[in-house]
């Protein structure tokens, strides 16, 4: 017996998420109520120069009330294809567009309670090419080396789940 959705029912509708109420009966016949962030998905960007220098944004971030050092990244738009969201994104987050966006992996964010998924991209081939960033976001574009990045990473100064495992799926591939 598999586990089985028995009833959902939506709490809240947002702009970024929507969140709901499931009741999910488990293999033993026990039913349980789950909360969930229903999230369209995401992408993350490692933007790499021609220095070999990797493109980070540093931004305010309400839900921490710090500036948060961060890699690029966005919101799927409802059916966008996530490579065109990758390009649009780094354009409007550093600037720049990317001559080749190559696929690095993807995770769940939270999958305790969250369904969103992000696609990680290697941005390679940058060319200066802006787009307005959103209106709620003030961004400033950082370079740092890897070896910078992973200091701050080691040091617990770089705060950002996507950015950590971005970084990780970058290293795993052999990427320096």
């Amino acid at each position: 017996m598999a586990y089985t959705v028995t009833a959902s029912e939506p709490v809240f509708a947002g702009h970024a998420f929507n969140v709901r109420i499931d009741t999910v009966r488990r293999p033993d016949g026990k039913q349980h109520k789950l909360e969930i962030v229903d999230h369209p998905g995401a992408v993350t960007l490692v933007p790499v120069d021609t220095d070999g220098r990797l493109h980070f944004v540093r931004q305010y971030r309400h839900s921490t009330l710090e500036e948060m050092l961060e890699l690029p990244a966005g919101t799927l738009d409802p059916g966008e294809d996530p490579t065109a969201c990758a390009r649009r994104e780094c354009r409007e987050e550093i600037g720049m567009a990317p001559e080749k966006l190559e696929p690095l992996g993807g995770f769940f964010l939270a999958p305790g309670y969250s369904t969103e998924y992000l696609h990680v991209f290697l941005a390679t081939g940058l060319t200066e090419s802006p787009l307005p960033a959103d209106e709620d976001e003030d961004l400033r574009v950082e370079r740092l080396t890897l070896e910078q990045a992973e200091e701050l990473a080691r040091s617990g100064k770089l705060h950002d789940a996507k950015s950590l495992a971005a970084l990780y799926l970058y290293r795993a591939h052999g990427l320096r």
